[in-house]
């Protein structure tokens, strides 16, 4: 499903990847650990074409993402991968559905076809009767549940996260890590999740070690 070769990344004189490769399969969860500074986030944002390498290729399901132009590019992210972040991101102003429908809406689906579509998941993410609230009216095991709803919303084949239970409590984040199984298990999706949590790194099919830059175990 991904396979990425050779990457390397530099900001100024900091060398932050320095000639890594990962090949992750279909419907593998794969976490990726490490000290802070090791690259795990650049690497990540790497694969989901948010930045782009110094060297290297990433090839998502038969895509060679980086020879893209940014309007192709822009497509297949929306199409193709799902992204949950440590803070949600999700726009005040619009209520927990609105904000689910967002990509859909950018991807021109239909308004009545998204919010169908966006209040299934929000239904088996037990979120249902609160698609009407706004984030300030959620707790933050919802907020970040409205978050993965969202990143669910165009079936994409990839999901890549970004310290998703960084900001919940203990309880909250157990529950957000047996969901991403879950949501395995039912839609089939791959997942990277970069995390310090312990306990959801060793949870993953396969943890990868981070350090200096480096792929120190697990690839």
């Amino acid at each position: 499903m991904i396979v990425a070769s050779h990457i390397s990344k530099s900001f100024g004189p900091l060398q932050v990847l320095k000639d890594i490769s990962l090949e992750v399969q279909k419907s593998e969860i794969v976490s990726i650990v490490g000290a802070s500074g090791a690259g795990k986030t650049t690497f990540l944002h790497i694969i989901g074409s948010l930045d782009k390498p110094d060297n290297g290729t990433v090839t998502i399901h038969q895509n060679e993402i980086l020879k893209l132009n940014d309007r192709k590019l822009a497509e297949f992210r929306n199409k193709h991968i799902g992204f949950i972040f440590q803070f949600h991101h999700l726009l005040p102003e619009f209520t927990a559905l609105e904000n689910v429908c967002i990509p859909a809406f950018i991807a021109h689906t239909p308004k009545k076809v998204a919010e169908q579509k966006a209040m299934e998941i929000l239904n088996f993410l037990g979120l249902s009767d609160r698609s009407s609230h706004k984030p300030s009216q959620l707790s933050g095991g919802e907020q970040q549940r409205v978050a993965v709803a969202r990143a669910l919303i165009n079936d994409p084949d990839v999901i890549l996260a970004d310290e998703p239970s960084g900001n919940l409590d203990s309880v909250n984040a157990r529950e957000l890590h047996k969901m991403f199984f879950t949501l395995r298990e039912k839609f089939g999706q791959t997942f990277i999740i970069v995390t310090h949590n312990e306990e959801l790194a060793t949870m993953a099919d396969r943890k990868i070690l981070m350090r200096d830059g480096y792929i120190i175990s697990g690839s």
